[in-house]
């Protein structure tokens, strides 16, 4: 197994750097297999996501499918997938943003009866609780 940081999926997604897409694309096409898969560390999908929205201006739809593919391809392998695929899913059906439904379903797998935050758009989106201070 090889590990791969963000910058190679990136390259290989947008062929914007051509010398270095050029190499993602041999290693991603031609070296990576079942056998010897590519590990996609979930912090790194969650970086992808955040690249291609700031830096590239994809859009829910696009990065969806991308999540899709890339879970889905045979000479990848990321890590917690069915969490990496339940994230996608919020994220797909628009509850809120990557980052947040990673974190929610990453805790929810850990055994997590809740996830707290201060941000009252991840308690409408990402399936979050909000933090308030109790009585007392």
């Amino acid at each position: 197994m090889i590990g791969l940081d963000t910058n190679v999926l990136v390259r290989y997604l947008t062929q914007d750097e051509p010398a270095q897409a050029a190499i993602a694309n041999d290693l991603i096409e031609n070296r990576l297999s079942a056998d010897t898969p590519g590990f996609i560390a979930a912090i790194v999908l969650v970086e992808l996501v955040w690249v291609l929205e700031s830096a590239y201006g994809c859009d829910r739809a696009a990065i969806s499918a991308i999540l899709s593919r890339i879970l889905r391809a045979k000479p990848l392998r990321v890590e917690n997938a069915e969490v990496a695929w339940q994230a996608a899913r919020a994220f797909s059906d628009g509850r809120g943003d990557f980052a947040d439904c990673m974190i929610e379903r990453v805790a929810n797998a850990n055994g997590c009866a809740a996830t707290l935050t201060f941000d009252k758009i991840a308690t409408k989106h990402a399936g979050m609780r909000l933090l308030e201070r109790t009585n007392g």
